[in-house]
């Protein structure tokens, strides 16, 4: 038997087979839970950014997990509305049962560049995505935590970025540093509760949507895509890109027993780039 057997879990921006959520949800069906895989399943109306998984993407990873034994449930959603995010919790307790582990990991970094040139929209799409999303989904999902009295974990996916400025990318850190600020405050007024909420701060992390910026990084340096791959590389301790399952085993852990003292955490997994903060 799983240790998470009989628990129910929803993670957000799930859709992508070789992304973070994706990985995420595999590791707590690996572990007994049951899982509600979500994704906006549509491309976002900005020139240029990286394909987002569909709908039916987004069915073939929940049959995926399905194959391991766990119930699973594939839900369209958009975060930054509280309406598709009200009827996404809805259909997952209906079809799967009351909410235990909540994983907060939709992000985004539509339109990058210097702040003083970006366009409105995209600072406001940014904020959407990867704060105000974070705040509707933990909205709709903590009343029916706290109701139960059973407690629960949550996990809101921040990032490197959130703790050191990146050129280009500071609607995304300031997002990101939010995120680590509502972590915290959040993990203070659940204690009571008996539900502890933590954030994990990845650095580089293989996925498209990493590879999408790097590619944009050489345009803009006119450099060769894998020069600057080679040069992210040269910048880690360790010597290696991140890898989503790397992630999702320290998430595994942050929403299991084993964690059960550890709340309001900001966890650096960065192959040692960072080691403080």
């Amino acid at each position: 038997m799983g240790e998470l057997q009989g628990k129910v879990a929803l993670v957000t921006g799930a859709g992508s087979k070789e992304g973070i959520g994706f990985a995420i949800a595999r590791v707590l069906a690996e572990m007994g839970a049951a899982v509600a895989l979500t994704d906006l399943c549509r491309d976002l109306e900005t020139p240029g950014y990286y394909s987002l998984p569909t709908y039916q993407d987004l069915e073939e990873r929940a049959r995926e997990l399905r194959a391991l034994g766990v119930p699973t449930l594939a839900v369209k959603a958009d975060v930054t509305s509280m309406e598709s995010v009200a009827d996404m919790v809805k259909r997952v307790l209906e079809e799967l049962g009351p909410i235990d582990i909540l994983v907060n990991n939709a992000g985004g970094a539509p339109s990058p560049g210097p702040l003083h040139a970006m366009d409105e929209g995209a600072w406001r799409k940014t904020l959407e995505i990867n704060l105000h999303g974070t705040f509707l989904v933990s909205k709709a999902v903590v009343p029916g935590m706290i109701e139960r009295g059973k407690g629960g974990s949550i996990v809101n996916m921040a990032s490197k970025a959130g703790k050191v400025p990146r050129p280009f990318a500071g609607a995304y850190c300031v997002a990101k540093a939010a995120v680590i600020m509502f972590t915290r405050v959040q993990a203070l007024e659940l204690a009571p509760y008996g539900i502890r909420v933590n954030a994990v701060c990845p650095a580089q992390i293989d996925t498209p949507l990493e590879r999408w910026s790097w590619e944009l990084e050489a345009k803009v340096l006119g450099k060769e895509l894998e020069q600057v791959r080679r040069e992210k590389i040269s910048q880690i301790p360790l010597a290696r890109l991140g890898r989503p399952r790397d992630v999702a085993e320290l998430v595994g852990f942050l929403v299991s027993e084993r964690a059960s003292y550890m709340t309001g955490q900001a966890i650096n997994l960065t192959g040692g780039q960072l080691m403080i903060l």
